[in-house]
């Protein structure tokens, strides 16, 4: 009887799928295994490798207590193969096939809509570790630096998990796939990431935790849909790496409200009131505020983009197949199969953004992108109240969904973030007051100077108000070898 709930070790890869007795997959896997670390060695700078990082690595799939934490040379760490426990007469929850038992096996008529949304899922991962791959170098703290360490191996074993099911259901054609994965690059010319946010640079911290924030939270209701799928593998995976997920998006909501309260408690100190007063925040050697808006308005709205367009037949098709379901789909109250269900979605009347009612199954992504939306809505609320807290007027805000965006209705639209539609000059002129300019990137770069000291943190950033895994304030979160 396999034991789907601790996680065997008696392979080269950690799983909890049996593969000790699975060896056409197991060596699939073990193939594919050097590969993988070469990109691993390639990607992560060389004085990192050898230092001993406090991680957490997966022992079980149980809620209760997944994880233990140790320090582990990255390139040792133990990525695995691991799936939520199994439901017993799992059914699918949604679809022409509502109520039928769950598929173990791909269905033949849906191979290549499956085997699609498991590479476009499994190219993010490693996508995103591309981008990230220098800003080690650049920590802020050494609990900082332990984060991201703890993001990139996870983000690999993201990958993994895409890549076992690659290798165990899709044949050949998995086992190419697989090997892709590892040839495309984020920011590539020849070979890039499929999706346009995992070819964006992450140049800086503050970058990195809007990322984490914003970027990860498409990648949260993303699994949240696959979750649903009536292909009973590809839901018990997706279901273990939304545990893993949540941290991730922890990283970026509370990096991003230390940056915003070492901004404010700076402020305070100094006297200045007037968060416009743009040079004189900096010159405390902190980011000000208007600038970390205009970092939030780009990468919410290349997140937005991550939802595709707004009418799509793609998103019907696999929701009626049982493929691909809604966020929370068992939590919704209707028939779940959406015959004659209407949806409002966002729609361009001449200049006027207007609300359009349309057949609810082709509306799933606009309505996934609403729910995104609502909660991306309450780390920024949060962050509000830390300057709300410090007596400082100024207030973060999610842009208007038709400002910034390239792909959708509203691509290569004129819209600024409140959602007015302006002219091209003005709307030229509007830029360097809501996106990123390159004097801001050159000013936040001036701050990344990396801090290796336990307990001691960069200027434009706050202490967290407990440490990982509880441990104390100077806690060394890792034992750098710097070469």
């Amino acid at each position: 009887m396999l034991d789907l709930i601790n996680v065997s070790y008696d392979t080269q890869i950690p799983n909890n799928v049996g593969l000790s007795s699975d060896k056409r997959v197991l060596k699939a896997l073990e193939k594919w295994h050097p590969g993988y670390i070469n990109w691993w060695n390639d990607l992560i700078p060389q004085n990192f490798q050898e230092s001993m990082v406090y991680l957490r690595t997966a022992v079980s799939v149980d809620p209760k207590g997944w994880a233990k934490f140790d320090y582990v040379k990255m390139p040792e760490y133990r990525w695995g193969v691991l799936l939520a426990p199994q439901v017993e007469d799992r059914r699918i929850p949604m679809g022409e096939h509502l109520g039928e038992p769950a598929w173990q096996e791909v269905p033949g008529e849906y191979r290549n809509l499956l085997k699609r949304l498991i590479v476009i899922q499994g190219d993010t991962e490693p996508g995103s570790v591309e981008q990230q791959r220098f800003l080690g170098l650049t920590a802020p703290s050494l609990y900082d630096m332990r984060n991201l360490f703890q993001v990139n191996v996870e983000e690999g074993r993201h990958l993994w998990a895409m890549v076992y099911l690659l290798q165990k259901y899709f044949g050949r054609d998995g086992r190419e796939e697989a090997n892709d994965l590892l040839i495309r690059s984020s920011g590539s010319e020849e070979a890039p990431r499929m999706l346009g946010a995992f070819n964006e640079e992450t140049p800086d911290w503050l970058s990195f935790f809007m990322f984490t924030y914003f970027t990860d939270r498409d990648g949260k209701m993303q699994l949240e849909s696959l979750a649903q799928s009536g292909f009973d593998p590809l839901s018990r995976t997706c279901r273990f790496m939304l545990t893993e997920e949540a941290h991730h998006m922890f990283v970026g909501e509370t990096g991003v409200g230390r940056t915003i309260q070492a901004t404010c408690e700076a402020m305070k100190t100094a006297g200045i009131s007037d968060p416009y007063d743009i040079n004189k925040v900096r010159d405390l050697g902190v980011i000000d505020l208007p600038t970390i808006q205009k970092k939030l308005n780009l990468h919410y709205t290349l997140s937005l983009d991550l939802f595709g367009q707004e009418i799509s037949t793609n998103a019907a098709n696999a929701f009626n197949q049982g493929i691909k379901g809604r966020y929370m789909e068992m939590r919704l109250k209707d028939d779940h199969r959406l015959i004659n269900d209407t949806y409002n979605v966002l729609d361009l009347d001449g200049d006027k953004i207007i609300e359009k009612e349309v057949p609810a199954l082709t509306a799933l992504n606009m309505r996934l992108r609403d729910d995104y939306v609502k909660d991306a809505a309450g780390g920024v609320g949060r962050w509000n109240k830390i300057i709300d807290k410090h007596g400082i007027e100024y207030e973060m805000k999610l842009p208007h969904q038709a400002f910034n965006r390239k792909i959708g209705v509203f691509s290569g639209k004129n819209f600024d973030p409140d959602g007015n539609l302006v002219s091209g000059a003005a709307y030229d002129q509007g830029l360097t007051e809501w996106l990123p300019t390159h004097a801001d990137g050159d000013f936040i770069q001036s701050l990344m100077k990396p801090i290796h000291e336990p307990g001691v943190y960069a200027s434009w950033i706050a202490p967290p108000k407990v440490g990982i895994d509880n441990k104390p304030g100077d806690f060394e979160y890792v034992k750098l070898h710097m070469a």
